[in-house]
């Protein structure tokens, strides 16, 4: 059953371009398995009205995830998202690995040495088994 793609959960914020945010949405709903393949994407009008975003802005992250190869779209015609399972794992490395490198700057900007850094994250790791 193909089913339309949700950005009910997206909410832009911080620095980065909205077009990218947009992009790293739906990558993450990719490796989540909330987006499964084959799942349609609203037409670029309609997301942009849903977002309330230039249509310009939707455009290029459209473009993009065609680039990146998670979007199949053909003019005129509807968008899916489209991934083998090879991608769907390389994707998931990618965002692993930037955001394992973005929380470790971010520990180091604040003075924690590694050892306090894998002690913390311990501990966070342990705390969320509990959840």
């Amino acid at each position: 059953m193909i089913r339309l793609v949700s950005f009910e959960g997206f909410k832009p914020e911080g620095n980065e371009p909205i077009y990218l945010q947009i992009v790293a949405y739906v990558k993450r709903g990719i490796v989540s398995g909330e987006i499964p393949d084959g799942d349609e994407l609203p037409s670029r009008r309609t997301l942009s009205a849903l977002l309330g975003l230039n249509p310009n802005t939707v455009q290029k992250a459209c473009r993009l995830m065609e680039e990146e190869g998670i979007l199949s779209s053909h003019a005129g015609a509807k968008s899916y998202v489209a991934f083998s399972p090879e991608r769907r794992a390389e994707l998931r490395g990618e965002l692993v690995a930037e955001g394992v490198r973005a929380a470790a700057q971010r520990l180091r900007q604040m003075g924690i040495t590694l050892e306090e850094a894998v002690r913390l994250i311990t501990k966070a790791w342990e705390e969320g088994k509990e959840q």
